[in-house]
């Protein structure tokens, strides 16, 4: 199957970017991808979005989808294995065995959660280990838990945490938090949140049969005393890593895998491929600003397309 503009990513900047290309009548497909809607549909209270003051991250992105929808924006429930960029038209190869082409794409295939690659964290992982407090805050109603991280994810977490834990304890390896200054004051205003200042997480204990854990060593920066904490979950909240394992090897990017684009523009490194959301952005990582990038990309590409003949 071809189309002259293909999207990947379903979050904010795909969908822009699917609406934008609509109203151009480019006819675009859009991947939905292995996690549709991206990163906000596990958020929870979204209130930095125009218009809306308070709004749930799934309802937003159910927003979104709809409105792509009605532009006519072809969307498919499915998600890229492989893309093929050595010449024109672009080969796109899906999950369910499917090949499509096109003249340009866009990706927007949005960022992932980090993890701290230690060997017990993998070993408990879906076993009492977590990167997402709105997939699995449910299970640890009545329980203690531990976040680790001091950004705006793992203050959101243990935030969103409390309505179900007894006790969140938030373990931090600085002295100051690096979280937005009212997540700050929510997170210390809360009886339920403890914060363990200057500690890192050694490793998850925990039983093998059945599977699952029972806290957690901690280890002083400044002194390397080691501690254990009692915990019947851990959630690691240490940020995102843009998810572009598909082109690292074949389009310019910098530290963290980050996709390079040209200044004030989400051109990549090659002609008809454009990159928008939070696959190029290493600074912002906002919905507003990935939407704004969406944008960006779609007429862009209608650009790009224009001068191909292709449009």
């Amino acid at each position: 199957m071809h189309s002259k503009l293909i999207i990947i990513g379903s979050g904010p900047a795909g969908y822009t970017a699917g609406i934008y290309a609509a109203r151009a009548m480019l006819n675009p497909l859009l991947f939905k991808g292995s996690q549709p809607g991206g990163q906000l549909t596990i958020t929870t209270e979204v209130e930095n979005w125009p218009g809306n003051e308070v709004i749930q991250g799934p309802d937003l992105m159910k927003n979104m989808e709809e409105h792509a929808k009605a532009t006519g924006v072809n969307i498919i429930d499915d998600h890229v294995i492989e893309i093929q960029v050595d010449e024109q038209p672009f080969v796109i190869k899906s999950d369910k065995k499917k090949t499509y082409t096109a003249n340009s794409i866009i990706l927007a295939t949005g960022a992932q959660a980090k993890w701290l690659g230690l060997p017990s964290e993998s070993k408990f992982k879906g076993f009492g280990v977590s990167a997402c407090a709105t997939c699995d805050g449910f299970f640890y109603r009545n329980k203690e838990v531990v976040v680790i991280g001091g950004g705006n994810t793992a203050a959101e977490e243990a935030i969103f945490l409390t309505k179900f834990a007894n006790k969140v304890t938030l373990i931090h390896r600085r002295n100051k938090l690096r979280a937005e200054a009212i997540l700050q004051k929510r997170l210390l205003s809360n009886d339920k949140i403890n914060v363990l200042w200057d500690h890192e997480l050694v490793q998850v204990l925990g039983n093998d049969n059945p599977l699952g854990v029972t806290g957690i060593e901690v280890r002083n920066v400044n002194n390397q005393k080691v501690a254990n904490i009692n915990c019947d979950g851990v959630f690691i909240a240490i940020g995102h890593a843009p998810a572009s394992e598909l082109v690292i090897q074949k389009l310019k990017s910098h530290s963290g895998g980050y996709v390079v684009t040209d200044a004030d523009s989400t051109k990549t490194s090659i002609p008809g491929i454009f990159a928008a959301g939070d696959i190029t952005d290493s600074k912002y990582r906002q919905a507003v600003t990935s939407a704004g990038m969406g944008c960006m990309a779609a007429l862009e590409a209608e650009q790009y397309l224009s001068e191909q003949d292709l449009d």
